[in-house]
């Protein structure tokens, strides 16, 4: 039978030859709800939640926290199933704030990052009782310490810090080089800078650093190798200034598979690999072991994730090649157009069909570059009304969806234990409008 193996281990194959996510006939949701449609499996974001909670208890200094990075996946049940999980949240915006806070996230389970926060968004953070920023500049620091000297408050924050590691992962999602957008570079002095500029500061409390080295990363010892420069950086620090830093933030980016190429990964085994360099290191710097924070995002909610859409027209240029275009697109997922990102693509109600014919699998945006993926290899019976699945989206799909063309966003259905139920409406035509004057 085709697809005997699939890239997810919640996807499979019903006696009907249709695919099934979460236990669930996508054919039916897809009926039942329309597409384009964001599918979400809350179990398997539990589980994953669970696989890190433990992973950090059994290999981290008491009170190190998983903080789920919600620009993977931000919409209020999410921030409600990880809070129940007992992690904390990263948000970048103040969209994803009053998101989380709306969900009834503790204000201080949260962390503010952001490259440049509005004085509004940190004067509102801090009168929300925000947990800690994230900081990545001085002019931030100065806008801190004025918010919180003016509420009598003494601000929580952590620094970020460019380690300077190259991960090999996309240039556009690679963070940790010396040269990124983000945070103080160690190399050029300027994290020095930042750290006595900021220990000047009666109304800001540093509690130590953050670094995040990028996006996607399988190598073995990324992860080691940043905690190793910033342990050094600490202890580097702390016999110059003075000053122990008790928090490292490791950032995150655990890479995921989207195809059968792809690698995986064992995350609590590679969470055990960083606690024993964590370990190793602060003995040889003669360091306390810090708490660690860490911010998985897209592997706690990408493989939780999958959307659907049906077919609308095939089109065969006899010679050069076969289109399939779909009734979603970049809209709903831009991250081809992007970064040239790879997915696995499945005829949802023809699995049982050899998949002999090669296409591009393309939106309905009036765009040549709406393809959510090339060469894909469907069935040779395709035609209009299939249901057309891509795995692996529920990570920096919904959350990166757009209004191009004026076409309205999809729904998110979340499934859990055989039932299914809306998390974010269909966006209508009248919703497009409704800010128009």
């Amino acid at each position: 039978m085709p697809n005997e193996t699939f890239v997810c281990e919640n996807l499979s194959v019903n006696e009907q030859g249709h695919l099934t996510f979460a236990g669930q006939d996508v054919t039916h949701l897809a009926a039942e709800y329309g597409t384009p449609l964001y599918l979400m499996d809350e179990e398997r974001i539990r589980h994953k939640c669970r696989i890190y909670r433990e992973a950090f208890e059994a290999n981290f200094a008491p009170g190190s926290t998983v903080l789920y990075a919600s620009k993977a996946c931000s919409f209020r049940q999410i921030y409600r199933i990880v809070n129940e999980e007992g992690l904390g949240a990263d948000v970048v915006s103040l969209g994803e704030l009053c998101t989380a806070l709306s969900a009834g996230f503790p204000a201080d389970k949260l962390f503010f990052h952001s490259n440049n926060k509005t004085d509004e968004d940190i004067r509102y953070a801090i009168e929300k009782g925000i947990g800690c920023f994230v900081v990545d500049n001085l002019e931030e620091i100065r806008v801190i310490e004025a918010e919180s000297a003016r509420l009598g408050r003494r601000q929580k924050v952590l620094l970020r810090l460019t380690p300077g590691i190259d991960t090999h992962t996309y240039e556009a999602v690679n963070t940790g080089k010396v040269d990124s957008k983000f945070g103080s570079a160690i190399e050029t002095g300027q994290a020095e800078q930042a750290v006595v500029f900021t220990l000047a500061q009666p109304h800001v409390n540093l509690l130590g650093f953050h670094c995040h080295v990028g996006s996607q990363v399988f190598a073995e010892d990324v992860f080691e190798r940043a905690a190793v420069v910033m342990l050094e950086f600490i202890a580097a620090i702390r016999k110059k200034h003075g000053y122990t830093a008790s928090v490292l933030n490791l950032g995150g980016g655990y890479g995921v598979p989207y195809t059968d190429r792809d690698g995986s990964i064992d995350i609590a085994e590679k969470i055990a690999d960083v606690g024993r360099t964590v370990r190793e290191t602060c003995t040889r710097l003669a360091l306390p072991e810090p708490v660690i924070y860490m911010e998985p995002g897209r592997s706690i909610v990408a493989d939780a994730g999958l959307t659907l859409y049906t077919v609308g027209t095939v089109k065969t240029i006899p010679g050069y090649k076969n289109y399939v275009s779909v009734d979603g697109g970049m809209t709903d997922n831009p991250r081809y157009a992007l970064y040239g990102s790879e997915y696995t693509c499945l005829t949802a109600n023809k699995l049982t069909e050899e998949p002999v014919m090669k296409a591009d699998l393309v939106g309905r945006c009036c765009e040549s570059g709406d393809v959510i993926q090339p060469n894909v290899a469907f069935p040779d019976s395709i035609r209009r009304g299939d249901i057309v699945a891509v795995c692996t989206t529920g990570a920096y799909n919904y959350s990166m969806a757009s209004n191009y063309n004026r076409i309205p966003r999809p729904p998110v259905v979340l499934l859990h234990e055989g039932t299914a139920k809306i998390a974010v409406r269909r966006e209508t035509v009248e919703d497009l409008m409704h800010l128009d004057v």
